[in-house]
């Protein structure tokens, strides 16, 4: 392919999100019979949806025939380094060398890569978040799909690939994940049917979930008492945090804050909660939940984050306190709008 003009080999496509997006798939797949060599990443900081979704794609590509380098500006979470495959996952901070076309997961934006080089290549974005912009070449964003995994699960479908228990269980990874157990507001029923058909194809819920759910490194558990600490409630709205040396007390790594702000979320008649903790270089990284009354991805867009209307997150400028107090101040009168509509 040549690339000194990206569009002599294809045309920039947009898309219109739809449950099917069969157009869409298309262009995607005469990329990838075209290609010979592929770049496949995802944001920064990966969670499950990205891991899984990026070794699926990877296994896809070589049961076409294809070179496929998956490369991540953070390395794989612990939790995830079960995964078949997630040794070829290769942690960089900039990309080189020649590719047909970079192959973007779950990115609302190219910056979410914090990977350096990737605009000299023809670029596929296939993403699912609300906050989804439309940067590459051809861009598939569906907001209607659970997991980008299941995206990945379509195109394989559409080309007619196998879906081996391995790729099954990266799918289901993805699945279990990003719906927060099922939980969250974009599980339906179609979501419980691709569930079935990658437990079908071999993925194993039970050992997924256990995986998942009950190998919690012990730094996390010092790390969540230490959070559960600071646990705030105020009518339907709860946070917590946990400071930079808090999370060094504990040695506990970024992964281990994953999945702390639920336990805020989960206090009785809460609507929304978010978990703060300090970076290394002084910033603040802060999640979001709702139970999907509120639109938490347009209050971490205002800050140059992103996500789902139930799990969105950004970065913000420290110190910690200054970084609650701007979350409040956006998130109170959200809350107050859903306790004022209840009350009617």
């Amino acid at each position: 392919m040549d690339h000194s003009n990206r569009n002599l080999a294809f045309h920039p496509k947009s898309i219109v999100p739809g449950p099917s997006s069969p157009c869409r798939i298309e262009e995607i797949l005469d990329v990838l019979r075209i290609g010979r060599r592929f770049l496949v990443c995802s944001h920064a900081r990966p969670d499950g949806d990205a891991i899984g979704s990026m070794l699926a794609m990877g296994m896809l590509l070589e049961q076409l025939g294809k070179q496929a380098d998956l490369v991540s500006a953070d390395p794989v979470p612990v939790i995830h380094r079960a995964l078949p495959g997630a040794e070829a996952i290769r942690c960089a901070q900039q990309v080189s060398g020649s590719y047909d076309a970079a192959i973007l997961l779950e990115c609302d934006g190219l910056e979410r890569t914090r990977l350096k080089g990737l605009d000299r290549f023809f670029m596929i974005n296939i993403d699912h978040h609300v906050t989804g912009t439309e940067y590459a070449n051809i861009n598939w964003i569906d907001r209607s799909a659970a997991s980008v995994g299941e995206l990945v699960y379509r195109l394989a479908k559409a080309a007619q690939m196998q879906i081996t228990p391995q790729i099954a269980t990266c799918l289901y990874t993805t699945l279990l994940t990003d719906t927060g157990g099922f939980c969250y507001g974009g599980t339906q029923a179609s979501t419980f049917g691709l569930a079935q058909d990658l437990v079908l194809a071999g993925a194993d819920p039970k050992r997924i979930a256990q995986k998942l759910y009950f190998s919690t490194p012990a730094s996390k558990l010092l790390l969540l008492g230490r959070a559960l600490r600071h646990l705030q409630h105020e009518g339907q709205l709860a946070w917590l945090w946990v400071t930079r040396r808090e999370m060094e007390e504990s040695h506990a790594h970024e992964e281990d804050c994953e999945g702390i702000v639920t336990f805020a979320l989960c206090v009785s008649g809460v609507e929304a909660a978010f978990f703060l903790f300090e970076l290394p270089d002084g910033r603040v990284q802060i999640s979001l939940r709702s139970k999907g009354r509120i639109d938490v991805a347009e209050i971490a867009g205002q800050l140059g984050g992103g996500g789902h209307q139930s799990a969105a997150g950004c970065p913000m400028e420290g110190p910690l306190e200054r970084a609650c107090e701007q979350i409040l101040s956006l998130l109170r009168p959200r809350v107050a709008e859903v306790a004022g509509g209840a009350a009617k």
